[in-house]
């Protein structure tokens, strides 16, 4: 009992010390932050900031249904297998989607396969750029900012062996590791700053490539379909119309005669 009431004291002696060393901890972080604020740490700030609104621009636009929307890709289908080439014309020029526009730029020359298939090519290639072109700026923050953070660095360093230099080698320990310790501070936020923005990206990526994917294969698939069920249906159409013309010149004949 005694052994157990020791063990639950020392554990609130630890605790008790680890409380004012965690706030001792936040105070030297907060007061190195300000020290070493510089014209390095606004731009590091400033790519936080933009880093941050790039991210969640993409939580709002990244999505299914403005690439490759299933309902979309449906009423597609659904003409395509018809044969029914003003409205898939139509479905297409209703949605804003890469799949739709891809399918809008190839039909517009349907009757001649190479320019068809070229179009849609060109099509695709435009709206995946387009899409990609929206997290380039998360690669291009999450490499230049460990440079960033670097060049701080440099700076920082060069400042403190500078005033090392000044007072003639004479600065203590205490001295020389502050200002290397501001130094180093602007490393931390370049780091912090990329890894975010590296991540986001690769996830952002990953999400675009399947997405552009399967709108692409879609788009081919559509557009094989209809190239072979638009001939087929307007060669029903004319040899019904052809049966309407030739019926009643037969009946008229016929009366004709029996005349």
């Amino acid at each position: 009992m005694h052994y157990h009431g020791s063990a639950m004291n020392s554990s609130v002696f630890v605790l008790a010390q680890a409380a004012p060393a965690a706030q001792s901890a936040r105070t030297a972080m907060w007061d190195l932050f300000v020290q070493s604020f510089d014209i390095f740490t606004v731009v590091l700030i400033a790519g936080s900031v933009v880093g941050l609104t790039v991210v969640f621009l993409c939580l709002l636009e990244v999505r299914e249904k403005a690439i490759a929307p299933t309902d979309v890709a449906d009423r597609l289908r659904a003409a395509a297998n018809l044969g029914d080439v003003k409205g898939l014309r139509d479905e297409a020029s209703r949605s804003e989607s890469m799949l739709a526009r891809t399918v809008l730029a190839g039909v517009q020359h349907l009757g001649k396969p190479d320019s068809l298939r070229d179009a849609a090519e060109l099509a695709a290639g435009e709206e995946s750029a387009r899409w990609f072109r929206k997290i380039d700026l998360l690669s291009t923050i999450g490499n230049l900012g460990p440079l960033v953070g670097l060049a701080g660095t440099v700076w920082g360093m060069i400042l403190a062996f500078t005033s090392l230099g000044d007072s003639g080698g004479q600065a203590g320990p205490q001295d020389l590791s502050l200002g290397i310790s501001k130094a180093l501070f602007h490393t931390l936020l370049g780091l912090c700053l990329a890894i975010p923005c590296l991540a986001a990206y690769g996830i952002y990526k990953g999400v675009l490539d399947r997405y552009c994917t399967r709108a692409i294969v879609i788009a081919s698939e559509v557009l094989e379909r209809i190239q072979t069920t638009a001939p087929e249906r307007a060669a029903r159409d004319a040899a019904r119309d052809t049966s309407q013309v030739t019926t009643p010149s037969t009946s008229t004949s016929t009366s004709t005669q029996a005349s």
